[in-house]
């Protein structure tokens, strides 16, 4: 079943030195997008990420530091890369704790503005553990009937995603083939970052999920502790977190005002 779509969807993955978000970084990243009208385009990047990649990560994906050492960084890609998903919905294999966020920190790093507000995501893993509960091979291999080869190379992990995908389709008929309502089956909370360090309430306010304050308001945080803001931006928190909480802290000083 080909995808319904009313804008593009770029299905991604990333190999990266390691999986802590704010620090770790990405050494080779694959899109494959998807338009409405059918077409489809495929890029791959080698990256630099200017960091020693670890023998435990080039182990699992073969990227060795020589082999990215006369690569771009992410920096000089991240126009190509941000041009390609600027007007696209994103979609990926544990996309929504992992590829993501740590995409995101890369594209706020290189000083591209990056944020989900007017797109949404598709997590093909989580409909597959709600469903089937396996990893990416033996999704490919139950859904697709074919055993994937080069796993954890970017790009056989890319396109095998997107085919997963449309097979889950086939074969689960109450997955509705549309992109926002597949955005809304696979998020699994209601956070605000990507990271989930904030999250919302049932009445829809900005919480903390973590420390001393796990559970509170953040603008009662911000009233009752000053500096916690202050201690956040100045901690190693993801960077997105931190440009969320800007945000909350300048809308409720915009509110005094008014």
């Amino acid at each position: 079943m080909e995808l319904k779509l009313t804008r593009p969807i770029c299905f991604f993955d990333l190999e990266t030195t390691g999986i802590e978000v704010a620090k770790d970084r990405i050494v080779e990243i694959a899109i494959f997008k998807v338009y409405p009208n059918g077409n489809k385009e495929s890029k791959t990047w080698l990256v630099n990420p200017t960091i020693p990649i670890p023998a435990q990560s080039t182990a699992v994906h073969g990227i060795t530091n020589e082999k990215v050492a006369n690569e771009p960084t992410f920096k000089e890609l991240s126009s190509q890369i941000y041009a390609m998903i600027k007007d696209s919905d994103l979609a990926g294999f544990n996309s929504d704790r992992f590829d993501i966020p740590l995409l995101a920190e890369e594209l706020l790093r290189a000083e591209v503005d990056f944020d989900m507000k007017n797109r949404v995501s598709v997590d093909i893993q989580t409909i597959f553990h709600k469903k089937e509960e396996r990893t990416l091979s033996a999704a490919y291999k139950f859904y697709c009937n074919q055993t994937l080869e080069n796993a954890h190379s970017a790009e056989a992990d890319t396109m095998a995603t997107y085919e997963i995908l449309k097979a889950q389709l086939d074969r689960y008929e109450d997955l509705e083939n549309d992109i926002k309502s597949l955005s809304e089956f696979t998020t699994r909370k209601k956070s605000v970052d990507f990271a989930g360090f904030i999250a919302l309430n049932d009445k829809g306010q900005e919480i903390f999920t973590f420390g001393k304050h796990k559970g509170a308001l953040v603008d009662d945080v911000f009233d009752k502790e000053p500096g916690y803001f202050g201690w956040i931006q100045n901690a190693d928190f993801p960077l997105y977190t931190k440009k969320v909480l800007t945000a909350i802290k300048l809308k409720k000083l915009n509110n005094k005002l008014t």
